[in-house]
């Protein structure tokens, strides 16, 4: 998929950029890479954006190595931009001024543990899989779990959730204090290991969704959870989409405390049988997880079929065992995999949503009901308990027509999110992608405010340029 261009930015004086490459390699040697195959993998991103390579790629290994590459930067303002696992899905990592991609994947040890205290400290690029592994002999676990096995700074600077967070929350709700290196390479502490504060101003909360704007986050305290005594897995079919959501809704509105509840529709059911060798029936269907003990699992699953029931599920199916468990979300978390297989060689333009959960079935109703009018391929699978739902359009970015009716498209489902008290993008952050959409959503003075302070900490525009702030 040749990709749609982002916009560019202007570059960085000629004379100027070559004096910064020559210092970072004088001071990092050969972990100052130029190659152009590495470059493009770090502009590379996993949506219809084109890649825009950085000019340069530092493989930085501590917290001193980042405040090295931004001051040299900073002295010949050159843009900073920096990259986890490259997983994001608007643009984030992309380089549309050039300039030198700071890759944190060896900053990724777990530097604490406080088990009585249900928190650790580790570094950026730690992974969540990697995390949780570190993790599981001390019967704790870190809940956030976007699908990806994304890095853990990454997932702040997005301010990612995914499939637990109808009960364990976001980012936003699990992050207790960074450690961020600012534009001009000093270093801000924004909190304590206390579970909650209301000393100054909220930093920490400032650089968590900020894309890498404000500042370059280079520690972590993050909370964790004790890993329940009974986790067990569950599918229900319905005959309708509506009634899935209204299950979804009734569920939530009952106190039932799910822990997972994904949507996948018809088109992405059948997708996921032939990927992941499933068997379930092809219609609307919910997949869940409960956690707790025993008796509160099943009283729980008990509950949740009864709704379905009243909302036209068919055959409510639980599991406790891990392989079943694992395999069940495995095939939810391949959806992206599973739906290219509906279109070998096509591309996926990948897009969410998110609105109160009130309003979710008629959204995505209403949604399915474009899919179908304007001709397009687009499986749908969601974060149902969050009001929060994916689309997935299998589409050739490179035939005008048909790229035509997906922008169409994409731009009714925000503007049908944003009528119904929704956002554009319930987990996939703005980057370059959904810059259009801040003005309808939040307004100019909330654009403005937002310039005020990143102008404010980040005078010379080198950190993550081009990215949130609609240029």
């Amino acid at each position: 998929m040749g990709g749609t261009e982002a916009k560019s930015l202007p570059r960085p004086d000629a004379k100027a950029l070559k004096g910064a490459i020559d210092a970072l390699a004088a001071r990092f040697g050969n972990r100052l890479i130029t190659s152009q195959a590495v470059r493009e993998q770090h502009g590379h991103t996993t949506t219809w954006l084109k890649t825009q390579a950085p000019d340069a790629v530092v493989m930085a290994q501590s917290t001193p190595d980042i405040q090295d590459v931004v001051r040299i930067c900073a002295q010949h303002r050159v843009p900073v931009i920096p990259f986890g696992t490259g997983t994001s899905l608007e643009g984030q990592v992309n380089a549309p001024a050039g300039g030198v991609s700071i890759d944190l994947r060896d900053m990724n040890r777990l530097l604490e543990v406080h088990q009585e205290d249900l928190d650790c400290v580790i570094e950026p690029g730690i992974t969540r899989k990697t995390l949780n592994e570190q993790l599981r002999d001390q019967g704790l676990f870190f809940p956030i779990d976007p699908g990806a096995d994304a890095s853990i700074g990454g997932m702040a600077s997005t301010r990612a959730s995914g499939t637990n967070a109808v009960r364990y929350g976001t980012m936003r709700d699990n992050v207790l204090s960074l450690k961020v290196v600012r534009a001009d390479g000093e270093i801000i502490t924004t909190g304590t290991r206390a579970k909650k504060s209301s000393a100054g101003y909220d930093l920490t909360h400032l650089f968590i969704g900020a894309e890498g704007t404000l500042g370059i986050i280079s520690e972590l305290t993050i909370k964790l959870r004790g890993i329940p005594e009974m986790i067990a897995a569950a599918s229900c079919s319905f005959e309708s989409l509506q009634g899935a959501c209204q299950a979804t809704i009734l569920a939530m509105q009952t106190g039932i405390p799910l822990a997972r509840i994904e949507l996948l529709n018809e088109m992405q059911v059948r997708a996921s049988n032939v990927y992941s060798k499933l068997t379930l029936p092809e219609t609307p269907l919910l997949l869940l997880e409960f956690h707790g003990t025993e008796g509160e699992v099943a009283e729980h699953a008990k509950r949740f079929a009864e709704i379905a029931g009243e909302c036209g599920g068919g055959e409510f199916a639980w599991t406790a065992k891990a392989e079943d468990r694992t395999k069940l979300w495995q095939a939810r978390h391949d959806a992206y995999w599973a739906v290219r297989g509906l279109r070998p060689g096509g591309g996926v333009v990948a897009t969410d949503v998110c609105v109160p959960i009130s309003r979710l079935a008629d959204c995505v109703t209403e949604t399915e009901e474009d899919i179908a009018r304007l001709r397009l391929l687009a499986p749908i699978v969601g974060h149902v308990g969050d009001g929060n739902f994916h689309c997935s359009l299998l589409c050739d970015v490179d035939d005008a027509e048909e790229f035509a009716r997906a922008e169409e498209f994409m731009h009714r489902l925000v503007e049908r999110a944003l009528a119904m008290g929704g956002t554009c993008t319930g987990e996939h952050g703005i980057g370059q992608g959904k810059q259009k959409y801040l003005k309808a959503e939040l307004g100019d003075a909330a654009i403005d405010a937002m310039r005020t302070l990143k102008q404010a900490m980040d005078p010379l525009n080198i950190l993550n340029p081009g990215k949130i702030v609609p240029v």
